[in-house]
C-alpha cells in the first residue's frame, strides 16, 4: 500500500471509547503537558522558579530565600504609577502578604498588640516549645503571633525569639500558648524574655486559617436510622461542606482591597508602605455602615462601585445587620468606604432570589457577572435612583467555586459542579469532552480549591483541581490536575500539574506565573524544562483502522514523521496495535525520533494502530506536524 496519512483533530477526547474517538474524529485521547496550537499539538513550555527573599527582624531584605507562607488562594500583581515599584498581592489561607522588589512582606491585619510583657517566655531544656503568657491574650489555636523585643531566653536565641514572620500557636489557654522555635532550648527558665511585645494576627476567628473546607455535620446530617444513636457523625454522611479559608482581592487604584471569604473587609495603602499592615476598611474614618462579613466582593467597572455578595445587611441608623448569603450590596460610587444609603449617594443594595448563597462575582465588559449556587445574574450600571439593573441570566448554571470564574476581554468563563459555561451576552454550557473524565476523577470535597488562569499568548483557560490521584490522599489535599479549554482552537487537553493560584502576563511580568502549594512562585512558557527536572510530556492518538472497516490484518513497517523539534529533542514513539477495539493492546517502541530522523522502521501487526509521542527530557521542544505510516496486508487472521 502507499503511505496513508495518520492526521487528527485538535483536542483531548476522553468520554467515549477510544475506537469511537477514532471513528469520529479522528482524535487525540490522553496527553499531559501538551497544548494545540494552529491545530497540532506541542510541548508546553517549562517553568523557573522566581526567587523570593526574606527579611530580618528589623525588615531588611537578606539574600536568603523563601516561600510564602500558607496555600495561595487569590494574587494581584500591578505597577505604582507613584513609584514605579512592581508589587504582588497574596492572599494565602492564613496570611495577607506583599512582595515588593522580590522581598516577602507580611501585611496580614492585627487583631491586637500587646506591649510591656514582662518576662513572659517559658523554655525546657531540649525542647522547641516556648510558652508565651499573656493573660487574657484571645488568640486561638492556629493564630499567628509575631514577637519583638524578646532578648534570649534559656538558649534560644533573640533572632529566633523576634522572627519577622512570628509563629503559629500550636498550645493554648485562657492566658498562655506554645509556639515552636527552630532550635531547641538548651536549658529550663520559668519566666524570662525581658520587656517583650506580641502582636496577634487576624486568624481562625476571622475566618482565616483554614487549608480545607470542613464536612458540616451534626445531629441532622443523614437519614434517620443511620449510623448508632448518641455518636458522633462520620465524614461519610456529610453532605455539605464548609468553606476553607480564601480571599477576594481587587485594585482600587494602586491600593488594596482584599476581603476573606465569610470575613471582613481589609485595606492597604500603598503609599504607607510595606510596613504598614491592611486594616478594616469599616475602621476609616470615612467608613459608614460597611458590612463586616461578605462571601466575596468586587470593583465594578467603569462606574467604579464596590459590591459585596453575601453580606450584612444594612439597618437604618447604623449597627450591624444579619449576614444574608443572597444579599448584594454597594458602596457609593468612588468611596469603598460609605455603605449607607442616602439621597445624595449610590450606595444600595439588592437581594437575589434563585439559589441559597453567591458563590463568585467578576467583573465583564460594563457589567458585573454574580454567581449564585444556581444561577447566574447580570448586574449592570444604569444610574438615577435604582443605580443598577439585575438581569437573571441563567438558571442550572452556578459557578463550582469562588475562584472558578475568570474574565477575559470582556467574556466570561466559568466551571460548573458538572460542566463549563461561557457567557458573551449569553449564557452557553461549553461542549466538553472529557467532561466526566475530569468531574468523574475530581475530589468534590475540595471542589471549592478549583482556580481558574488565562494564558492569552495561547488562548487558553485552565482550571487547576484536587484529583484522585492527588500525592495527599483525601487529607487536606491541594490541586494536583488541570484541564484547559483552547477557545480559538475549542479544543481542550488535560494533564497534571500543581498549582494553587495563577496569573497572566502583566506589565514586567511578560510570562504567566503561579504558586504552587509549597509557596513556591513559577514563572511559565520560559525554557524547556520543570524548574530544571525533565517534564513528562506525551500526547496519545485514538485507534486508527488501516482499512475503513477493519477487517483485514496489517503489518506497519514504516513511520514517516513530521516534527518541528531542536537539535536536543529526543522524541520517544510508541505504536500501538490492537486486533479488535476490547482486545489486548501490544505495544511497539520505543523508537526514537530525532531532527534527522527521516523514516523509523516498525513491525506491528493489527487491525488498529495508534501513535503515542512522548518527551522525557529537560530540552525537549517539539511540534507535531501530519505523520505517515507504510503498511502492507497480512491476511484476515
Amino acid at each position: 500500500m502507499p503511505l496513508q496519512l495518520l492526521k487528527y483533530n485538535p483536542g483531548i477526547v476522553k468520554d467515549i471509547t477510544e475506537y469511537a474517538a477514532g471513528k469520529n474524529g479522528p482524535y487525540w485521547v490522553d496527553s499531559d503537558l501538551v497544548r494545540f496550537n494552529n491545530g497540532y499539538p506541542e510541548k508546553l513550555g517549562g517553568w523557573q522558579k522566581d526567587t523570593i527573599f526574606a527579611l530580618d527582624n528589623s525588615g531588611n531584605i537578606t539574600s536568603t530565600e523563601t516561600t510564602i507562607e500558607g496555600i495561595a488562594r487569590r494574587m494581584v500583581y500591578w505597577r505604582s504609577n507613584s513609584d514605579g515599584e512592581d508589587r504582588l498581592v497574596v492572599g494565602t489561607h492564613n496570611h495577607l502578604l506583599i512582595i515588593e522588589n522580590g522581598a516577602l512582606y507580611d501585611i496580614t491585619p492585627l487583631r491586637k498588640t500587646s506591649t510591656g510583657l514582662s518576662n513572659p517566655i517559658a523554655t525546657t531544656d531540649g525542647s522547641t516549645t516556648v510558652v508565651i503568657t499573656d493573660n487574657t491574650h484571645g488568640a486561638e489555636t492556629g493564630d499567628w503571633v509575631v514577637i519583638s523585643g524578646a532578648s534570649a531566653t534559656g538558649g534560644v536565641s533573640a533572632d529566633n525569639l523576634n522572627s519577622y514572620y512570628g509563629y503559629q500557636i500550636t498550645r493554648i489557654n485562657a492566658n498562655s500558648y506554645s509556639i515552636v522555635v527552630p532550635s531547641a532550648a538548651t536549658s529550663t527558665v520559668a519566666s524570662g524574655g525581658g520587656t517583650v511585645a506580641v502582636k496577634y494576627l487576624i486568624g481562625v476567628g476571622a475566618e482565616l486559617g483554614s487549608q480545607s473546607s470542613d464536612p458540616a455535620l451534626g445531629y441532622g446530617v443523614g437519614g434517620w436510622g443511620e449510623e448508632a444513636w448518641g455518636t458522633p457523625r462520620s465524614d461519610a454522611l456529610a453532605g455539605i461542606n464548609l468553606d476553607n479559608s480564601s480571599w477576594s482581592i481587587d485594585l482600587w487604584g494602586e491600593d488594596v482591597i482584599a476581603t476573606i471569604r465569610n470575613g471582613a473587609i481589609y485595606y492597604w495603602d500603598t503609599s504607607a508602605g510595606t510596613n504598614n499592615r491592611a486594616v478594616l476598611v469599616s475602621s476609616l474614618s470615612s467608613a459608614n455602615s460597611v458590612p463586616n462579613v461578605a462571601r466575596t466582593t468586587v470593583v465594578s467597572f467603569p462606574d467604579r462601585h464596590f459590591i459585596a455578595g453575601g453580606c450584612q445587611a444594612y439597618v437604618v441608623g447604623g449597627g450591624t445587620g444579619n449576614v444574608d448569603n443572597m444579599l448584594v450590596r454597594w458602596s457609593t460610587q468612588e468611596d469603598f468606604s460609605v455603605w449607607n444609603p442616602t439621597a445624595t449617594n449610590t450606595a444600595g443594595d439588592q437581594r437575589l432570589q434563585v439559589g441559597t448563597k453567591i458563590i463568585a462575582m467578576v467583573s465583564a465588559r460594563e457589567e458585573t457577572i454574580i454567581s449564585t449556587d444556581e444561577a447566574i445574574y447580570g448586574m449592570t450600571f444604569v444610574g438615577g435612583a435604582f443605580v443598577f439593573s439585575f438581569r437573571l441570566l441563567a438558571t442550572n448554571s452556578g459557578a463550582a467555586g469562588l475562584n472558578t470564574m475568570i474574565s477575559v476581554d470582556g467574556n466570561v468563563f466559568w466551571m460548573g459542579k458538572r460542566n463549563f459555561f461561557t457567557y458573551d451576552g449569553i449564557v452557553k454550557e461549553i461542549p466538553c469532552p472529557v467532561q466526566h473524565y475530569v468531574f468523574d476523577r475530581m475530589q468534590t470535597r475540595y471542589i471549592d480549591k478549583v482556580v481558574t488562569g488565562h494564558n492569552k499568548e495561547f488562548k487558553e483557560i485552565t482550571w487547576f483541581y484536587v484529583s484522585d490521584d492527588n500525592p495527599s490522599g483525601t487529607t487536606n489535599a491541594e490541586n494536583d490536575s488541570y484541564v484547559t479549554y483552547n477557545y480559538a482552537e475549542n479544543a481542550w487537553t488535560v494533564g497534571t500539574m500543581d498549582r494553587s493560584v495563577w496569573s497572566d502576563s502583566f506589565g514586567a511580568r511578560t510570562v504567566p506565573f503561579a504558586f504552587d502549594p509549597d509557596g513556591y512562585l513559577y514563572n511559565h512558557e520560559t525554557g524547556t524544562s520543570a524548574d530544571g527536572a525533565a517534564m513528562n510530556s506525551y500526547i496519545e492518538g485514538s485507534p486508527r483502522e488501516i482499512t475503513q472497516n477493519g477487517e483485514e490484518l496489517y503489518m506497519v513497517d514504516k513511520v514517516v514523521p513530521d516534527v518541528n523539534m531542536s537539535s536536543s529533542t529526543n522524541l520517544f514513539l510508541y505504536m500501538n496495535t490492537r486486533k479488535y477495539p476490547n482486545s489486548p493492546e501490544t505495544v511497539k517502541g520505543p523508537f526514537t525520533i530525532t531532527s534527522s530522523t527521516g523514516k523509523v522502521s516498525t513491525r506491528a501487526k493489527g487491525r488498529q494502530i495508534s501513535l503515542k509521542f512522548q518527551s522525557t527530557g529537560t530540552t525537549d521542544d517539539w511540534t507535531l506536524g501530519d505523520f505517515r505510516v507504510n503498511s502492507r496486508q497480512d491476511g484476515l487472521r
